[in-house]
């Protein structure tokens, strides 16, 4: 039986080289589910969540790693989220209906940006072209231009699971060009069935039997979104009085909706002024959204 919503790292330890492996199942259909589009948009979505979770083992932080691609094409906005506990969600917003295809006739001009925000310290952002065949070439060009780090990905998604597996050279290494090369070439020749049906150990070994890999034990994976009603109200306090009595007089009270897990807020006329009275707005400082 596959291993499920669980990301196991491995490593090459006498040739410089890590990896990554990912399963997405339970967590995958948590994710998906408050999502619409079509099956291309859906697994589009997939991929981003297996890419973040990978690339956010990749670094050693506190808070969110946050993939986020951006366009004026089809699809507009793609985000995918994963704290450092590897709690995931993430969303895509289209402007109808997507076919398969690059990246730039997807999205159209627009960039790809990651972030990693702690929530104390000014986010770190590395910013790249939204260009590729796919959203696995756009991350191996921004590890190339911005960390100067030889990556590979490997990202599928289908209806049950999202999958992936990254290979990256470790950073300041100074090994053999070709022991990286021949483990990218032995990597290349997964396929999208075996990478979504297999087991991380079997995998592994049916690429790389030849090679001594150190596999670590596995992490759990699951879908969790960070709204929260301080959050919520933080944003109301921000936009002022006058913009918040107008938005009641108009409709009579003021409903929010989390466009990552669904979730309703409701705020009356009376949590309204009582927001507007109080001295400090509620902090929620144990999540970052």
């Amino acid at each position: 039986m596959i291993e499920q919503d669980l990301l196991r790292r491995f490593l090459f330890e006498e040739l410089g080289v890590r990896g990554e492996w990912v399963n997405l199942t339970a967590s995958w259909q948590a994710a998906k589910q408050h999502q619409q589009g079509s099956a291309m948009e859906q697994q589009l979505l997939g991929q981003a969540l297996v890419a973040v979770v990978m690339l956010s083992a990749t670094i050693k932080f506190k808070g969110s790693m946050i993939l986020q691609a951006q366009g004026d094409g089809d699809i507009t906005t793609l985000v995918a989220q994963s704290s450092d506990e590897r709690k995931i969600r993430g969303l895509v917003r289209s402007r109808g209906e997507v076919t398969a295809g690059s990246l730039e006739s997807m999205f159209g001009q627009g960039r790809l940006v990651l972030t990693v925000d702690s929530g104390k310290a000014q986010p770190y952002q590395g910013v790249v072209p939204l260009q590729g065949a796919n959203l696995a070439e756009a991350l191996e060009s921004y590890f190339v231009q911005s960390e100067q780090l030889n990556t590979r990905l490997w990202l599928f998604a289908n209806d049950a699971h999202a999958a992936g597996l990254l290979l990256q050279e470790l950073p300041a290494h100074d090994g053999d060009k070709a022991d990286w090369q021949r483990i990218a070439m032995l990597a290349n020749t997964i396929t999208e069935q075996e990478l979504l049906t297999l087991d991380c150990e079997t995998l592994l070994y049916r690429l790389f039997h030849e090679e001594e890999v150190r596999l670590f034990d596995a992490e759990p994976v699951e879908f969790e979104c960070t709204c929260s009603r301080p959050k919520i109200e933080r944003t109301l306090h921000a936009m002022g009085k006058e913009e918040l009595e107008s938005i009641l007089e108009e409709r009579g009270g003021i409903e929010v909706i989390c466009e990552f897990c669904s979730e309703h807020y409701h705020f009356d006329n009376i949590d309204v002024n009582t927001l507007l009275l109080a001295d400090n707005v509620a902090v929620d400082s144990a999540t970052v959204h």
